[in-house]
């Protein structure tokens, strides 16, 4: 009896040993465009009226799996899109641990508000019709990825994103340059998927021209499946403070057009494929992907106010929310979420700090709480005043990083 539960013990972790050795992927899109359209959101406040569109809201899933653990990324073309909604996406999900699924937002402004922000008037402009649509659909193109994985390998590439692409509002140079990617190739080494990470804001068009835009991470798509790099999806990094598209033209004034969101993701996307091209295929990259529960204490009056009429106006002001933080290794790479938009150097901390030869940061990752700070530089700058009322608090940097740092110790190398 003793050596027959060997034998099945030992014919169980060869399979395991050998299930991992094929590693797979698959990748899925699905076109969101309200129709009709619908008002846009910008952040916190009343949406604006649209009277057209330019582009396709999408949503993005990308499925990786090496035998032993299956993990979806998700991108959203919205402001940001909340757990509320993100749980109902894993609920409809066949194949995946909810806790596998990591649903990101481009951060576009011109584009649905999923959050329910008050339009001033004891109303919100939100649909609820439009966001079970839109859960429908992410999680159709989430189970589609998961239909088409196939034999894959990987080529993985960190790079200084060249051009005029992005730049730090408050603060010309501050803001993090390098873009990462991680592209997916098949048995002929052929490109078939490409996930561009990078910190920008996508609101070349915004919120104010009456337009329903996916904003340059349309134009970033288009090129990309031009240049033979498959299908993009996009995942947004360390953004805060405010890290936006260089739309700056030569009198100093923003273009808004959509032809300046074409200049800036063909640029982005070119920029991109550039980087990776000369990457070593990884064979059979190994994949791991964990998550902690982190909660944060909810400090700024506005943030509460917020957070209780999205609520529904519950009367119980919350003084906590807990959110959900992943740790995913792929390859030689590592990556960590954020649930908003963190400053850059909090980005370039984590990323220094951080475990893989390839360090990625995926910012409004399963929620979007709102700007993060170090405790440093909470309501130290005049200039800061905005992203200080729209932070959970003082300590949400700190908390967060800490937090995080712990998880990176304790979780296994990429």
């Amino acid at each position: 009896m003793k050596r027959s539960l060997f034998v099945l013990f030992f014919g169980l972790l060869n399979f395991v040993d050998g299930a991992r050795g094929e590693f797979r992927a698959g990748i899925s899109v699905r076109n969101v465009t309200p129709d009709p359209l619908l008002p846009v959101s910008g952040g916190v406040g009343p949406s604006k009226a649209t009277v057209k569109k330019e582009g396709e809201l999408q949503v993005r899933a990308l499925v990786f799996e090496d035998g032993l653990t299956r993990v979806a990324f998700v991108s959203a073309d919205f402001l940001g899109f909340p757990a509320i909604l993100g749980n109902r996406v894993r609920a409809k999900v066949k194949g995946i641990l909810p806790k596998n699924i990591l649903i990101g937002a481009t951060h576009t402004h011109s584009a649905p508000d999923c959050y329910g922000f008050p339009d001033g008037k004891g109303g919100t402009a939100a649909d609820p019709k439009y966001h079970t649509r839109v859960c429908d659909l992410m999680a159709e193109a989430i189970n589609e990825a998961v239909a088409k994985l196939q034999p894959a390998a990987l080529k993985i590439q960190s790079g200084e994103a060249k051009g005029k692409i992005a730049f730090n509002y408050y603060a010309e140079q501050l803001y993090d340059p390098r873009c990462h990617i991680v592209q997916a190739v098949d048995a002929s080494g052929r490109p078939f998927a490409t996930l561009v990470n990078y910190a920008i804001h996508p609101e070349v068009i915004g919120s104010n021209r009456g337009i329903i835009s996916p904003d340059l991470v349309g134009p970033l798509y288009d090129r990309i499946a031009e240049k033979g790099g498959g299908t993009g999806i996009f995942m947004n990094s360390a953004q805060g403070g405010m890290v936006t598209a260089d739309n700056r033209g030569p009198d100093g004034k923003d273009i808004g057009t959509w032809t300046e969101c074409q200049r800036i993701g063909h640029l982005l996307a070119d920029e991109a494929l550039r980087i990776v091209e000369k990457a070593k295929v990884q064979q059979n990259p190994k994949l791991f992907c964990d998550a902690f529960t982190l909660a944060l204490p909810v400090d700024s009056p506005l943030m509460r106010q917020l957070l209780t009429s999205l609520s529904g106006g519950n009367a119980n002001v919350p003084v906590t929310v807990e959110t959900q933080i992943n740790l995913v290794n792929l390859g030689n790479a590592q990556i960590v979420t954020i649930p908003g938009e963190a400053l850059p150097n909090i980005g370039f901390y984590l990323k220094r700090k951080m475990k893989g030869e390839h360090n990625l940061l995926f910012g409004l990752t399963n929620d979007a709480f709102g700007y993060i700070l170090t405790k440093e530089d909470w309501q130290s700058f005049k200039r800061y005043d905005y992203i200080t009322r729209t932070s959970l608090g003082e300590m949400t940097g700190e908390i967060y990083t800490q937090a995080v740092l712990r998880f990176v110790e304790k979780s296994p190398r990429p």
